[in-house]
């Protein structure tokens, strides 16, 4: 091989180390902050659920103060109830929500918290868009749904996955206390099924009342038109 030909592959080799090195150090750079959400054993139509939150800091020099929280559809505010979060925060439901805030959290930490759902929504999958305010004035918006087939958003919402309803659960009422089923009990059927007391008579036996005062008009009709005749002789 000619040294000019060497100079050459030399070249392409050390552009492609170089390049490399670039997508190396860039694939190394800080992932973007989110909002995680876990619930262990999570599964559609399950009652008194724990889910637990953690929203993480992006910020070197401010701290985390309040988190507003859009509930999925299946899951009304007034069924949610406030387990645990950083010290001296509250809790407040809204109309389509609730938010938990109070204190700054130390600059660099993670605000986590965790909430008690009366029964989640027969679904397979709950989003939970936050806004994620911070004590100088910042807000994260953590709202975008990923689409399948698409790469996941800049800003994505806390997604949980909900495995399966539990076999028989899906024919329970949602509002049935206590774990009762919603399908009638057996009494129930044979009342259903029995015929109903109008306080009335059937229609057959009407028809045979009107067709025998008929009857009864017709003889009448018959006689007096004999008696007729007979008193013109």
């Amino acid at each position: 091989m000619s040294r000019t030909s060497q100079a050459a592959l030399a070249g392409r080799v050390g552009l492609a180390a170089a390049a490399t090195t670039v997508l190396v150090i860039a694939g190394a750079g800080p992932a973007a902050a989110h909002v995680e959400v876990e619930s262990e054993g999570a599964r559609a139509l399950a009652k008194d659920v724990t889910i637990s939150f953690e929203a993480e800091s992006e910020s070197d020099s401010a701290g985390i103060t309040k988190l507003e929280v859009t509930l999925p559809e299946g899951i009304d505010a007034k069924d949610v109830t406030y387990e645990d979060g950083p010290d001296d925060w509250k809790f407040k439901a809204s109309g389509d929500g609730y938010t938990v805030e109070g204190p700054e959290v130390e600059v660099g930490r993670n605000a986590v918290y965790s909430i008690s759902v009366r029964r989640l929504p027969d679904t397979e999958e709950l989003a939970f868009k936050t806004l994620q305010s911070y004590d100088d004035g910042r807000t994260d918006r953590w709202i975008e749904l990923p689409q399948q087939g698409e790469p996941e958003p800049e800003t994505p919402a806390p997604v949980l996955k909900l495995a399966p309803a539990e076999s028989g659960e899906a024919t329970r009422s949602p509002e049935s206390s206590g774990g009762e089923s919603a399908e009638p009990s057996p009494e129930q059927a044979d009342d259903a099924a029995a015929p109903k007391d109008d306080g009335g008579l059937p229609t057959a036996v009407w028809f045979v009342i009107v067709a025998g005062v008929l009857a009864v008009l017709s003889a009448a009709g018959v006689l007096l038109t004999r008696k007729g005749a007979g008193s013109g002789d």
